[in-house]
Formats: structure tokens, sequence, C-alpha cells
């Protein structure tokens, strides 16, 4: 999982997530201290296709983050094909193939991109 050492404070290690500390010394600022340093919620939703096929979408991840970069990670740990897209409403989703809504909530946990009372899983 080399890609996790793209995803800000994580790296993957010969099959373990390691969580890279920052420097104490260091003047910590919003985005450096903070656990899930998200303002919004972050809304996990699936959709129905068509017969049985569904599609998870992830809204509301900041902007702070390179979206194209979590969706590569999540393709390689679920097994899924996946994309950004642009929403005129919500802005850019993640798309997932498949009920992905338990994986992609612990996996935001895992990576520490949000906390639980900013994820909203929508059925």
């Amino acid at each position: 999982m080399a890609l996790c050492n793209r995803i800000k404070g994580v790296s993957y290690d010969k099959g373990f997530y390691v969580f890279v500390s920052s420097d104490p010394f260091q003047e910590a600022s919003k985005e450096d201290g903070n656990v899930g340093n998200q303002d919004s919620l972050i809304h996990i939703r699936i959709q129905q296709r068509n017969g049985r096929k569904t599609l998870t979408t992830v809204q509301g991840i900041s902007s702070d983050y390179d979206l194209k970069k979590i969706v590569k990670a999540c393709k390689k740990e679920f097994a899924c094909n996946g994309t950004v897209v642009e929403h005129p409403e919500y802005g850019e989703v993640i798309q997932l193939q498949g009920d992905q809504r338990n994986h992609i909530k612990s996996f935001l946990l895992m990576i520490n991109l949000a906390r639980e009372d900013q994820l909203k899983v929508i059925s």
C-alpha cells in the first residue's frame, strides 16, 4: 500500500499502517494537530443503479486532500473500482462500485481523515 504514503500522516509498511507523528516542537496549526480536521460532515450514500448494482458516494471531504489519491488507495484496499466526479450540487464526489459504506467509514477513521461524529452514513 505505497499509496497511503501520499495521504497526509499515513504510510503502509509490510502489511501494516504506520501513522507518522509530527514534530512536537513545531508550531501547531489547525490542520496539523487535529484528528479529522474537517469543518463539515462527510456524507456516505448508497445509490441503486440497475438490478443489484450499487454505487457508494462520499461527499464533503475537504479540498485540502487529494481525492484522486484517496480513491486510488480505496480501490486497492476494497478491491473495487472508483472515481472522482464533479457533481453540480455537491462539488467533487468520490464514487465507488458496490456497497462500500462500512469499508469507507472505517478507512476514513483509520487514516484520521475524520472523526466518528463527522461521518454520516445514509442508506
